[in-house]
This record gives C-alpha cells, structure tokens and sequence, in this order.
C-alpha cells in the first residue's frame, strides 16, 4: 500500500485478475518427403517461410521438382504461412528411428502434418498414428492418383503381411480414425511443375489443401470447412469424379476433388475419416476443437501449483468462460446466446475433497460447434397465379 503525504488525486495500475486466453495458430504444417535435392538438410525439420527458402534449401540448381516439391509450392501458393520439411531418401519410411514425423512431433505450432504422394497403408498408419498420439495436429492423406473401381476407396488399405497374397482389388483407403485425426483427399491435380513450369504433372493435393486450410483461416476462421474454396494452381485432375461416383465416396469419408466449369478445380468434401455417425466426422470440428484444446492447455498452465480453491475455480470458469464467448462471437460455436453455445463447470461438485487431495482440479467444458451444411435443400413447388403460395 502506498504513503500519500500530499493532498490530490493519485492514479495507480493493478492487476485485473484476468489472463486472456490466447488462441494457438491452427495454419503451420509439416511435410516429409524426398527433396529435389536428396542430401540437403536430412535429419533435420527446416522451416520455412516461403517457397524462395525452398528452392535456395533444397532445390537449388534441380532442373524438374519432386511430389514434396510441388506440394510445398501448392501450400504456399494457396496461402500457406509456414511449414516445416523433413528431406527423407526416396520410399525410405516416413517414421521410426527418430526421422521423419517423429522429428516434426517435437514441434508444438505444427498443425496439420502430409506426405505428399506416399499412398501405401503404412504411410496411412504412421500419419494417423502421428496425429493420434499426440492430439494436436490432423494428417492430409493423399488418395492414388486414379483407380480403376472407386469402389476400392472404401476399403482400408491392408498393411503388408509376408506369405500373404495380394487381393485383386485391393482396399485404396486409410482405415478409420475414430476421433477424425485425418482427412482423405481423392483424386490428385494437374499442374505446373514448381521447377520446371513448361511441364505440367500430376501433383498430390495434400500440400495444396494445407495451404487452402491456411488461407480460409485467416479468411473465415478455423470453424469454417476448408471446401467448396477453388484450389490455386490446379489446371485440371487426373480423374473426373461424377456425382454418383461421389455418393458412394463421401459417406467413407472420401473428400473429392472435383471440377466444376464455372468455379474450377474446387474441394468438394470436408470429412475425417471417422466413422460416418461419429461427432468427429467433420474436419473443420476436429480443427476447432484441437484449436480450443492446446490454447486452453498452454493459456491455464499459471494454475499449476496455485491454492485449490473457490478463488481458483472462478478464475477458470472466468477465463475459460470469456475465451470459449469469444469464440460464440465469431462464429465458431452454435446457439443464440454463449450458454446455449458452451458450458464452463468447475466447482465443488467436479472438486470434492478427495479430488483435492490428490492435487487435481478438475473442470468439465462442453462445446457446441458449427458444422457445415453439406446437403443444402430447396423445396420448390407450384402455385396457380395470382394465388398467395404458403411454405409447407
């Protein structure tokens, strides 16, 4: 308490008590695969900031780009901010042995994880494993270039087993993640070569699809469904997906890639590979939620080791609460008002006395959070003219 000697008015700055929660960036991905530079920086997650560090790090002086190449430029050229590279040797493993994605998991910014062109099921496994394990990050899955049945899109891409022989038509697809850790992207896209532009290839959509999650972030938000947006760079796919071929897709959890002649090649599916009645089944909702998540968990770490008490319980549910209304006003979560939106419950009853006793406070917190509207209905019927039509 301060000494005041002289009669006045004296202004003094406290503490309000609150500590804003800040929300994590949702935008940074990270990539393994085989550089056009094959010894450049391996062993390592580079980061970069823009596709010029690319070509100076690992393509300086290549004449025709790579599958991690051209994925790269498509993340920046859809509006990518930043990711991270892990140069492996070509059909090397992506993980195991302390490479690959086990270099990109020590990362906490990474958001999104891909390796372009690597389609087999044990690339599918480690990827899910990766985004599974730890909670933080959701892996883009490339489906193969073309397939001869889509049918073979909804079966799970079996891993190798010696002595056991190769089913006709193979299952072309990830298996299931049952919390949504991944989404699958079918077909891949025609486009320039990021090296040699006179040539036009075939290029997997992974990256191109983390840089167009980067960019309606910052558009829309992480709530918003990164679909229906046209993809940059893409000049046409290497298989034309019809709508009935679609029907049978998008219920697996099979995001097609389609052309449209007025708006272009575009996303045309924003699905997790969950289980198609799970609540994890949309890929903005599993963005948002692993967004909410890590900005609750790196925001609250001022409450470790502090009294556990009514004081302490109301900081949180206050700064949980403000946080969590935030994000109600932006869009993110549903309902008219933030307590149809949310729920913030920390008190004596989530606490008793033996929770306190063994140094656990503990705060339950539910959401409600937008989806997108993907089967959009118009009823349309006839009326005589003159008469006042009445919607039923």
């Amino acid at each position: 308490m301060a000494t005041y000697l002289s009669p006045g008015i004296y202004i003094e700055e406290v503490e309000s008590g609150s500590r804003p929660i800040e929300a994590v960036g949702t935008s940074v991905a990270g990539f393994v695969g085989t550089a056009p530079d094959g010894a450049a920086r391996q062993g390592e997650a580079v980061a970069l900031n823009n596709w010029q560090e690319f070509v100076r790090i690992f393509a300086n002086g290549a004449q025709t780009g790579t599958l991690l190449a051209n994925a790269v430029h498509g993340f920046f050229l859809n509006g990518g901010p930043r990711c991270y590279v892990v140069n492996v040797p070509a059909d090397a493993p992506i993980s195991g042995g302390g490479k690959g994605l086990d270099l990109l998991a020590a990362i906490d910014e990474i958001a999104l994880i891909a390796a372009p062109g690597r389609t087999d099921g044990t690339s599918y496994e480690a990827l899910l494993n990766a985004a599974e394990q730890l909670g933080d990050r959701v892996a883009l899955l490339d489906g193969p270039p073309r397939v001869d049945d889509v049918e073979q899109l909804t079966r799970a891409a079996t891993l190798p087993e010696e002595g056991s022989p190769k089913p006709k038509k193979p299952g072309l697809r990830s298996r299931d993640s049952q919390r949504g850790f991944g989404a699958f992207y079918f077909p891949w896209i025609r486009g320039q070569d990021a090296i040699s532009p006179s040539t036009i290839i075939d290029i997997p959509p992974s990256g191109h699809i983390a840089g167009l999650c980067g960019r309606i972030d910052v558009q829309r938000g992480v709530h918003k469904a990164p679909a229906n947006t046209p993809i940059f760079g893409a000049l046409g796919l290497t298989q034309s997906i019809t709508k009935a071929e679609q029907q049978v897709l998008n219920p697996v959890g099979v995001n097609c890639i389609r052309s449209f002649g007025r708006e272009g090649v575009t996303v045309w599916g924003a699905r997790t590979v969950a289980p198609s009645a799970s609540n994890w089944r949309y890929l903005n909702v599993r963005r948002l939620t692993n967004m909410i998540e890590e900005s609750i968990e790196r925001s609250m770490r001022w409450t470790v080791f502090e009294p556990n008490d009514r004081f302490l319980w109301k900081s949180i549910r206050r700064d949980i609460g403000a946080f969590l209304t935030l994000l109600w006003r932006q869009g993110a979560l549903m309902g008219a008002a933030p307590e149809q939106a949310f729920f913030v419950k920390c008190d004596e009853e989530t606490n008793p006395q033996e929770e306190i006793d063994a140094g656990r406070v503990t705060t339950l917190i539910g959401i409600a959070p937008v989806k997108p509207a993907e089967f959009v209905i118009f009823r349309i019927g006839q009326t005589a003219a003159g008469a006042v039509f009445e919607a039923v």
